[in-house]
């Protein structure tokens, strides 16, 4: 946004704060910023916007966006927060907050109707980006991998905590999986805010030098790759738009994990497991995440491109269905039903 013009009035990693204990430590600085941004909006100075779209943060965005509608400043909220899969309470807030919810699942908008909530499906916009047959040759030429390598991706997150929390782990299991099969090749996209602290996890789990990590180049690394070591969260539907076989791992603060756990309604946790409402693709969470056990998931996975391709073409299958379900002129809808919205 900001390469298009916009001005960011504070830089947007500040609310890359994932859990509950974890938020602790930033939510004065993440609520001083909200109030702010409240106060800026409010004040009539002539530049009272028309509308404010929220996008995803709902712990940040749905109380800010209450004000302003209590304000008569309309409010479109975009990216429905995951009242069916936990915290179904929030579904309240929801209704005081936002005159209308564009919902990137198409089963969201007729759940929030039956709560009273104006509603638009306007696709995943992920679905739109990521082509429907991924070029993996392509993708291996640009990073330099041979069209006979068996390749990995590891994704342990972007956010600060997730590394802490996870990165270790995922590379304890590519030393393990190295040592059963060292031809494997292992990619490891990495964003700026986190790279230097990847490389000092990787030098500390012995494995840094058979790594390739890459400067960001998710897209690349899932399309590239025969299987991906993934932190559940966005990347795994990403993961599976590319229609790529994966392990979902997902490690964080106990207390926030128990929190989580007793407000989660689904059997599932990864989207593309929670979208296919089934185990497509296996999750180990918490102390289920072992390396051992990370590396026997991802083992499993390398071996049934030999011994049972037809494993691997019923899970490309069944999340190219999933990439059909999603894919719309997101664009387009939101434009629309914004535009609605204003002339209302």
């Amino acid at each position: 946004m900001i390469s298009r013009g916009f001005d960011a009035w504070w830089p947007s990693d500040k609310l890359a704060v994932r859990g509950y204990v974890e938020v602790l430590g930033h939510y004065r600085e993440i609520a001083g910023i909200r109030e702010q941004l409240k106060n800026r909006l409010l004040n009539d100075n002539g530049q009272r916007p028309d509308m404010f779209i929220g996008v995803d943060a709902p712990d940040f965005n749905l109380d800010l966006e209450g004000a302003l509608k209590a304000e008569h400043i309309k409010t479109v909220h975009f990216v429905c927060p995951s009242i069916w899969a936990w915290r179904a309470d929030r579904i309240e807030k929801i209704k005081r907050s936002a005159d209308h919810v564009l919902c990137i699942f198409p089963f969201e908008p007729a759940l929030l109707a039956a709560h009273g909530i104006a509603a638009t499906f306007v696709g995943h916009p992920l679905a739109g980006v990521i082509p429907m047959q991924p070029d993996r040759r392509a993708a291996r030429h640009e990073l330099g991998l041979h069209e006979e390598d068996t390749v990995i991706a590891v994704l342990p997150g972007s956010r600060k905590s997730e590394i802490e929390y996870l990165a270790s782990r995922f590379f304890q299991a590519v030393a393990l999986v190295r040592q059963a099969q060292p031809a494997i090749k292992f990619v490891v996209p990495a964003v700026p805010l986190v790279k230097s602290r990847i490389e000092q996890l990787a030098d500390a789990a012995g494995v840094r030098a058979d790594l390739r990590i890459l400067p960001g180049q998710s897209h690349t690394a899932l399309a590239a790759c025969d299987v991906t070591l993934i932190a559940s969260g966005t990347a795994t539907l990403e993961a599976a738009l590319f229609k790529r076989p994966m392990v979902i791992a997902y490690n964080m603060n106990w207390l926030s994990y128990q929190i989580m756990r007793r407000k989660k309604l689904q059997t599932w946790i990864g989207l593309p497991n929670i979208l296919c409402r089934e185990f497509v693709v296996p999750e180990l969470l918490q102390d289920a995440a072992t390396p051992q056990a990370l590396a026997a998931a991802l083992l499993q996975w390398v071996d049934a491109k030999t011994a049972a391709p037809d494993k691997i073409a019923a899970v490309e299958q069944r999340f190219t269905t999933l990439h059909v379900e999603l894919q719309r002129d997101t664009s387009q809808l939101a434009s629309n039903a914004i535009q609605k919205i204003l002339e209302a």
